[in-house]
């Protein structure tokens, strides 16, 4: 560090990860169990996708592009929580620690709302589904959401190369996160709460009305329909979605409720929570579409048959 007008310039952050100690050698063997079976769904369910004609469609598209999310998250996010959790408190640079920021994936958010509007209009609008939803407005959705991602968090990388730290370096997490580098940091600047207040907005907020909105227009449309077997193809499809949606986002509300219902969290509970919350959706995903959805589990089953016949 240098001091100049004292302001401390930060080459470096330490990640104090508090966990209890009877917790950490559990916490280290389910992330481990996690990233093994997280990795191996979600390329499963990647490859699957791609070796089966008949799933390239949008729905498939959809939770193709999950699966890479997931897996470009778990293969980041996971071995660096076994690092911290396994040297302690690890001196990271700050370019790192900036770059942890920026490669933290929150296109999740958009690609959920994005199916819940693909489930809305095939339910609601049957007949202009295929006009609307088709493979290349699919693609361009999904290149349009990350492109957005990318410039959103543009503005976050501005305003943490202006952060000043007079106190200390010492980060109390277990992750390089926007909000704890401002909750350290010497700058009182109203302006540095934005990128959080409208991150909140953008990624929580909106993508969940929408989410809940669509999905209630779709049981008021599926309660419409007189055939037991079509209520029931509807509510099993839609409930499909709706638990990867609950992975995802319940974790993440807890944070937020439980100290707003006056439930108090020790630091300790509440890196442990932020890991898991964090890690199981990773391996959950691909495990729910394997086993819920048809044609997924059924062309799975074709690709080990096949290569047990080839042996």
């Amino acid at each position: 560090m240098k001091m100049n007008n004292a302001t401390i310039t930060i080459s470096e952050f330490i990640l104090q990860c508090a966990i209890e100690s009877n917790q950490k050698n559990i916490v280290i063997c389910v992330l481990t169990f996690i990233y093994f079976i997280s990795m191996f769904g979600n390329l499963l369910v990647i490859v699957v996708i791609i070796l089966s004609p008949q799933l390239h469609a949008p729905m498939y598209i959809y939770i193709s592009t999950l699966a890479v999310i997931d897996l470009a998250n778990g293969s980041f996010f996971i071995p660096k929580m076994l690092s911290v959790l396994l040297l302690g408190s690890p001196v990271v640079s700050y370019a790192a620690c900036v770059l942890q920021m920026f490669l933290v994936e929150e296109m999740e958010s958009f690609l959920l709302a994005f199916m819940a509007f693909d489930r809305y209009v095939a339910v609601v609008y049957p007949l202009q589904y295929p006009s609307v939803i088709t493979n290349k407005t699919i693609a361009i959705g999904v290149l349009v959401l990350n492109m957005f991602a990318i410039v959103f968090n543009l503005q976050m990388l501005i305003f943490v190369s202006e952060l000043s730290f007079c106190r200390t370096n010492i980060l109390p997490f277990c992750f390089c996160d926007y909000a704890t580098m401002v909750h350290v940091s010497c700058s009182e600047d109203p302006k540095y709460l934005i990128p959080m207040t409208s991150g909140l907005v953008v990624y929580g907020v909106f993508p969940q009305a929408f989410i809940l909105l669509s999905y209630g227009r779709i049981a008021i449309e599926a309660l419409r329909i007189s055939s037991a077997g079509g209520k029931s193809k509807v509510f099993s499809t839609c409930v499909t979605h709706l638990l990867v949606v609950g992975l995802f986002y319940g974790p993440l509300s807890l944070f937020y409720l439980l100290p707003g219902a006056g439930v108090t969290i020790t630091r300790e509970t509440y890196n442990v929570m932020f890991i898991l919350g964090n890690a199981v959706p990773l391996m959950m995903n691909p495990i729910i579409y394997s086993f819920r959805n048809k044609e997924i589990n059924k062309s799975i089953r074709k690709l080990f048959t096949r290569k047990r016949s080839t042996l």
